[in-house]
């Protein structure tokens, strides 16, 4: 079988000569904690073994564990200083060992991590073990649309490595990270490099900078070619250390809201930018969680874009920095959700806001699945380490913390803890309900009526966004998970999916954008599972609408 996903797994942070991990593993399954002896079977890394392109398609129980093993191949002349071991997510609990020895452990199954792996290396013979515990939605851990019981907007649940494993060697000098904030007020980049290095060298545009390590730094950007979705440009660097290199990439773009004639209105670049988005799970037929290759990625965004959408909200989902790249590139704006958790919550503390269009305090813990203090406490952890990761990508602009209330908890503290830690982007504090009045939008999800404008006491302050309607469902013969069709509105063919489509805006958007109204996210990008209210196949392979016309559709969205 083909090695999947062998492409440079951080395109901000790039340095050549790492090694790619992904391909044939072993695998053991066993409800005994104990790393086996022998194991199963082969296993294709990064699916998980509940996928086809795992070569598995089992589940794996809250009950079971599940184990990986490597030989690890370390080319003559590829150690330096260090040796680090890059995992780029594995869902829930992952303990890794080298040659029988504990390395360390990570708790969560959406964010990358990794360890030194240096003084655990012999000269050959190396044995890398993952061993993996997940609980999927039995427990508070973060989990997305993931369910042991899958169905309609819940889906298969999913375990251990999804995203590329790899491996790199580095000097004692080396850049561990970078962090990037365009300053369009001084015309300059923020740019911290943080190093062990006494002084690191900036190639920007034919010319030699100086930085400081670990402290923020100026680069003046003479005449700022701002980034946008119509002109989505980049400006590529390279930092340099006496032993190490890396390449990387800015770019120079502002997102605020701003008032007009009394209205709050979202910029980009410090101009009304009408958001005409899409919303998009990040899953795929044999994948789930995980493309079959990085041109899926391509294809999506490219998708999104020639159906004249500007934006796409990644829904309770953290992608691989590939997929962020590309949108920087092709040009894209991202609403990036959290992952939400938390235990078993009660139905009618979700669902009564929606239907009573009330919004109770969310601090009700255990009504809201959030009674485990450990769980909140991760959970937060969970939205810092997430900024931090995906700080410097230029295409998000807003940050979701929480959806329709699944595990929400004291939603206005940590917006204001998160807006100190990044005041560069919006945020939507809980789209679609259970509202605390904060944040720097007043979100609505509408599905089963037309949409109407806020009260006016309740968008004062806030930019009004419709952040989720349409749900439309079409289900195409041939190109189904199962035989379940689940939608808001069922088409019978594609030329009513367009008829509501264009319905949609001509009567919900287009006449509430004078009152106000800032943006949509239409629901949704592909189908998942037994939802078939994608404008593609969850295959991807028939596209239900004919994009041009859907273009046209969206080209007469305008202020």
């Amino acid at each position: 079988m083909a090695t999947h996903l062998t492409e440079n797994p951080r395109p901000q942070l790039r340095r050549e000569g790492y090694i790619c991990l992904n391909g044939t593993w072993e695998y053991a399954i066993s409800k005994n904690v104990d790393i086996p002896i022998f194991f199963d079977g082969k296993i294709h890394v990064p699916y998980s073994p509940e996928t086809p392109l795992s070569g598995l398609n089992r589940n794996i129980k809250p009950d079971e564990w599940l184990f990986y093993r490597k030989q690890l191949e370390i080319p003559n002349g590829f150690i330096k200083d260090k040796v680090i071991l890059h995992f780029g997510a594995v869902d829930q609990i992952a303990e890794v060992f080298i040659n029988d020895v504990f390395v360390g452990k990570h708790v969560g199954g959406y964010l990358p991590f990794s360890f030194d792996i240096t003084n655990f290396l012999k000269k050959k013979n190396n044995i890398l073990v993952v061993r993996v515990k997940d609980f999927s939605d039995t427990s508070y851990y973060s989990r997305g649309k993931q369910k042991t019981k899958r169905g309609n907007i819940w889906y298969t649940p999913q375990s251990g490595i999804y995203m590329p494993v790899w491996m790199e060697s580095v000097s004692d000098d080396y850049i561990q990270n970078i962090k990037m904030t365009p300053d369009l007020p001084h015309n300059s980049l923020k740019i911290i490099v943080y190093t062990d290095a006494k002084s690191v060298k900036c190639e920007l545009n034919g010319k030699t900078i100086n930085l400081k390590p670990n402290e923020e730094n100026l680069i003046p950007i003479k005449n700022p070619h701002l980034w946008s979705p119509e002109d989505p440009y980049l400006y590529y660097f390279t930092l340099q250390t006496r032993h190490d290199k890396i390449q990387s990439y800015f770019a120079m773009r502002e997102i605020s809201v701003e008032e007009f004639d009394g209205i709050k209105r979202i910029c980009l670049n410090g101009r009304p930018y009408f958001i005409k988005g899409i919303l998009d799970q990040g899953y795929y037929r044999d994948g789930f969680l995980t493309p079959s290759a990085d041109a899926d990625y391509i294809n999506d965004i490219m998708f999104v874009k020639e159906m004249g959408f500007n934006t796409i909200r990644k829904h309770i989902k953290i992608e691989s920095l590939r997929w962020y790249y590309h949108c920087d590139r092709l040009g894209v704006l991202v609403w990036q959700d959290f992952v939400n958790g938390g235990e078993k919550y009660n139905p009618i503390a979700i669902s009564a806001p929606l239907i009573f269009n009330s919004h109770a305090k969310d601090n009700k813990y255990k009504k809201l699945g959030r009674a485990s203090e450990q769980g909140r406490r991760e959970a937060e952890k969970e939205f810092v380490d997430t900024i931090n990761l995906l700080y410097n990508t230029p295409s998000i602009v807003l940050w979701t913390i929480f959806n329709e209330g699944w595990g929400q908890f004291d939603a206005k503290r940590i917006y204001e803890k998160l807006k100190k830690i990044d005041n560069t982007r919006l945020y939507d504090h809980a789209s679609g309900w259970l509202d605390q009045g904060v944040s720097d939008v007043k979100s609505v999800h509408c599905y089963f009526k037309r949409f109407k404008m806020p009260k006016p006491k309740d968008i004062k302050s806030r930019a009004v966004i419709l952040s989720e309607c349409g749900g439309y469902s079409l289900k195409i013969p041939g190109h189904t998970f199962n035989n379940t069709n689940f939608g808001y509105k069922k088409m019978k063919d594609k030329n009513e999916l367009l008829k509501e489509y264009q319905q949609l805006v001509d009567l919900d958007i287009k006449p509430n954008i004078h009152n106000g109204l800032c943006a949509f996210i239409y629901t949704q990008l592909s189908d998942v599972e037994d939802e078939l209210n994608g404008f593609v196949t969850y295959d991807r392979k028939v596209e239900k609408i004919d994009k041009k016309k859907i273009k046209l559709i969206n080209d007469s969205i305008k202020y």
